[in-house]
């Protein structure tokens, strides 16, 4: 009879508590499923973001893939920041769904976040200005650039680390957190300019007609005017120097392609220069000798001062 009994008593808390159970793992399972949904629909929206940063680009940046990996590698930073939020909130709202208190959960990992944080703040401080370099394209891949007074190509970027390689072949490495100047130097189009230096006695219209005439035929050249975006430009006289009047000239070209101009335009510069007959001073010192002193004259007189005893 108590058996009965006690069968009779328990059996509906047995149903109740598999009733609240599967109620319980249900509503997990709803959040789950939530979650795998909104998980599909960031990576798609990722998917489509990355597809318009790259037709969106300059064509150029395109050919060369630059733009595909400037937007996969923001594409994948978002997606990590996605997955992280989206499982926390899984985590969290299963947790309340169960029935535990996650207050004291959230004080802790707040507590933990602040000591991570303040431990590892200049790696956040690296992070965050990598996201923002990228994002804003300061800066790509075969660019030449100057961070904080260091030449270089630029070889790696990531949301931590830029590193250059000098023309000794030094690579530099730079956390982007501690970049305070950055010079890009090849960034849609670059530039030779030249200050030349002539002799004051020459004919300053002269040698810019001649300087014009050498840079329509650099333009003109199969090898090296493709190079060139527009003709050469001549600014004027820049400066009266010590045995000098200086012309500014400048060119525009290609990225990263100003060197190898200028390098065949100084060439031939030189050579119709000295065709025409213009002078390229160079600094000279002119030295007066004066007329030196003449010896003291010492002159002996034998027995002066000499007396007989």
């Amino acid at each position: 009879m108590m058996t009965g009994l006690s069968i009779e008593t328990a059996w509906p808390w047995l149903i109740s508590m598999a009733t609240t159970v599967g109620l319980a793992l249900l509503r997990v399972g709803l959040v789950f499923v939530v979650g795998y949904v909104a998980l599909r629909f960031s990576r798609l929206g990722l998917l489509q973001l990355e597809r318009v940063m790259v037709a969106t680009s300059d064509t150029a940046d395109q050919q060369a893939g630059t733009a595909q990996k400037r937007a996969a590698t923001l594409t994948g930073i978002l997606r990590t920041i996605a997955l992280s939020a989206i499982w926390a909130v899984v985590i969290i709202e299963s947790l309340q769904v169960v029935g535990l208190d996650i207050a004291p959960i959230l004080a802790g990992a707040g507590i933990l976040g602040l000591a991570v944080g303040f431990g590892a703040q200049n790696l956040v401080r690296d992070l965050i200005s990598g996201f923002f370099i990228i994002l804003e394209d300061h800066i790509r891949l075969g660019d030449v650039a100057v961070i904080n007074g260091t030449g270089g190509q630029v070889e790696t970027i990531t949301f931590r680390t830029i590193s250059l390689r000098d023309f000794s072949g030094v690579v530099h490495v730079f956390p982007n957190g501690s970049i305070n100047t950055l010079s890009n130097m090849t960034k849609d189009w670059s530039a030779f300019v030249l200050d030349m230096g002539v002799a004051y006695r020459e004919d300053t219209d002269r040698v810019v007609a001649v300087m014009r005439a050498v840079g329509e035929g650099l333009r003109q050249d199969q090898a090296v005017g493709s190079l060139i975006i527009e003709p050469i430009e001549i600014v004027g006289v820049e400066n009266f120097a010590d045995s000098a009047v200086t012309i500014r000239a400048r060119i525009k070209t290609k990225p990263a392609e100003q060197w190898k101009v200028g390098r065949e335009y100084r060439r031939r510069l030189k050579k119709a220069f000295d065709a025409q007959g213009i002078e390229i001073p160079f600094p000279m010192r002119t030295l007066l000798m004066g007329e030196s002193n003449q010896p003291l004259k010492v002159e002996v007189i034998a027995g002066l001062g000499l007396g007989k005893t």
